[in-house]
């Protein structure tokens, strides 16, 4: 598949900072070189972004996404809009004890606030953003059945879930006839963290891509998408620290492995990282905040890592 004759890239656009943090100019920048380049998929979540919002409420990124496919004309057939809900705060300041929650009700007034903030007809893809275990899978799922079926979801992802309780929502959406979750979106990225821990900003207990929630995705066909796959820039930004809990023995291996075929390749490290996980069919989702940074990943797209290099990166640390 090819858009105005330029390959279709994999890479993910991540919006979630969106008229918050990434100015709407800035935005529509960005939205309009990753669709120059190919990019499809663009990633955003109701609740995004609360937390820098002076209103303490999310919304900000799906109305500046709504505002740039407004501004461009038949952009809507070339793109594909995920979007997330589940994990909005009640009001501001009560995230994470009191947040929307994956209740029909809720996944239904959700999914209306964000088809009217992107100004859409249709959602590509409804994530639940984090399990909520105050109601049953099954009722969550029943709650999704009934947007598929009148065709304003098209596709359903878990982000943030167990293994079993995905498992367990595709068992009961076969069981009623309805569309299974066929994507599951983490946190994952080329080091590991040490056992019992999680990177900065994943306060999911079941938000870091294990080798469990892996094996289960590929065996059941989901596509697996990984968010904050850079580390925030770490790989190749001096000025950032790499986080404290990737710090161990098994990260120094990998890094210096990934530093090596970097410069064999002469490519950024985050590069390096991005080429790996493809390969590995993880569809990167990218929170560029700067055209330069986006063509960078983006180029990563077109990269082929030889089958030796696969194997040293994945060589067990």
């Amino acid at each position: 598949m090819t858009i105005s004759n330029v390959p279709v890239s994999p890479i993910v656009l991540g919006a979630m900072s969106f008229g918050t943090r990434i100015d709407e100019e800035t935005s529509f920048a960005l939205l309009d070189r990753f669709t120059e380049r190919g990019g499809v998929w663009i990633d955003t979540a109701d609740c995004y972004s609360f937390w820098a919002s002076p209103t303490g409420h999310g919304g900000a990124s799906e109305e500046v996404i709504g505002r740039w496919l407004a501004a461009r004309p038949g952009m809507r057939e070339r793109v594909r809009i995920s979007t997330k809900v589940g994990a909005e705060p009640l009001w501001p300041g009560s995230w994470p004890q009191h947040r929307s929650g994956l209740s029909p009700r809720a996944i239904r007034a959700a999914s209306e606030g964000s088809l009217r903030r992107l100004g859409i007809d249709v959602i590509d893809l409804l994530w639940l953003h984090q399990e909520d275990r105050a109601v049953t899978i099954e009722e969550t799922v029943e709650g999704l059945a009934a947007l598929t079926a009148e065709g304003t979801v098209l596709r359903v992802g878990a982000s943030n879930h167990p293994a079993w309780r995905v498992e367990r929502a595709r068992a009961h959406a076969r069981a009623i006839g309805s569309l299974p979750i066929d994507a599951f979106q983490l946190n994952s990225t080329y080091l590991r963290v040490r056992p019992g821990t999680r990177p900065p900003g994943v306060e999911h207990p079941f938000g870091v891509l294990s080798d469990e929630q892996r094996d289960f995705a590929t065996e059941n066909g989901l596509e697996t998408w990984a968010y904050t796959p850079l580390l925030s820039g770490a790989y190749d930004d001096p000025r950032k620290e790499i986080p404290e809990v990737y710090d161990h023995p098994g990260s120094a291996a990998r890094l210096a492995t990934l530093t090596a075929i970097a410069g064999e390749r002469g490519l950024g490290r985050g590069q390096v990282v991005l080429a790996w996980q493809l390969a590995h069919g993880i569809r990167p989702i990218l929170g560029s905040s700067k055209v330069e940074q986006l063509d960078a990943a983006m180029d990563a797209a077109s990269l082929a890592l030889d089958p030796d290099e696969l194997a040293r990166l994945d060589a067990p640390a």
